[in-house]
């Protein structure tokens, strides 16, 4: 399948799209505190999104039961809502949520600390949101797309950090997982050549110790072998000539 270039009307419908999808990343921002459930998170992402007049493109996805994703501590991704997950002081929680806006779909994932956490995992925290910034410095048209890989890859190594090689970031638009799969490690090829008007979901997916995964008996919660705590964070851009446009990340 080929990387799809979206047109005016189209790059306007995921601009809303993501726009409200940072509003709501914003408003559970505020929910994190030691005590709440992430269930208690999930009903009102729900809220939000059918408010919006939109659906959440994570429900029901290959038979995901949550609205989001909200995964703590050695979880990398994909972990479900539940009643009994009570967050507490010095844990850390990602948040990974999208919603489809006129058959659009938008793509954003966020790491919080709750309270107080060890400064190791703080920095882990910052040094992950750090790397998606220095991986699209080269999203630009006429760039290749394994630029950004070796750009995320280059910076991460520094610290020592395991980069989860078993999940990767996509392209995005009226489907959720397009074409292309965007690499947070280092690629020896080039890669397709970028272009005006790609939308892509970048997120580097980074852990504190090795970057090997497995997934937990419910076959959708991924954490790390070795239990250490793993960061996500992701946003969908927009390719253009110049700058890339960071549509998940409105002012």
């Amino acid at each position: 399948m080929a990387i799809t270039i979206k047109s005016a009307r189209e790059i306007e419908l995921m601009r809303e799209s993501n726009r409200l999808l940072c509003e709501m990343h914003n408003e559970l921002a505020k929910m994190i505190k030691p005590g709440i459930s992430t269930m208690d998170i999930d009903r009102a992402a729900a809220a939000f999104i059918k408010d919006c007049g939109c659906v959440s493109n994570f429900l029901d996805y290959e038979g995901y039961p949550g609205n989001i994703c909200c995964s703590i501590n050695e979880e990398v991704v994909h972990g479900i809502p539940r009643e009994d997950r009570i967050l507490k002081e010095g844990d850390i929680i990602s948040i990974d949520a999208g919603m489809i806006y006129k058959g659009y779909n938008s793509d954003a994932a966020r790491t919080h600390c709750v309270g107080e956490v060890a400064p190791e995992v703080k920095q882990l925290v910052d040094e992950t949101r750090n790397s998606f910034f220095e991986g699209i410095k080269f999203a630009t048209a006429g760039n290749h797309l394994y630029d950004i890989s070796n750009a995320i890859a280059d910076y991460i190594e520094k610290f020592g950090y395991g980069i989860i090689r078993d999940l990767v970031g996509h392209g995005i638009g009226t489907e959720l997982h397009e074409e292309p799969q965007i690499p947070n490690f280092h690629m020896k090829r080039k890669g397709p050549k970028l272009e005006a008007g790609m939308t892509l979901a970048v997120e580097p997916m980074i852990a504190l110790g090795r970057g090997d995964v497995e997934w937990l008996g419910d076959d959708w919660t991924v954490v790390t072998e070795d239990r250490s705590p793993a960061a996500h964070y992701e946003n969908t851009i927009l390719i253009t000539d110049g700058a890339p446009e960071i549509l998940s990340l409105v002012d």
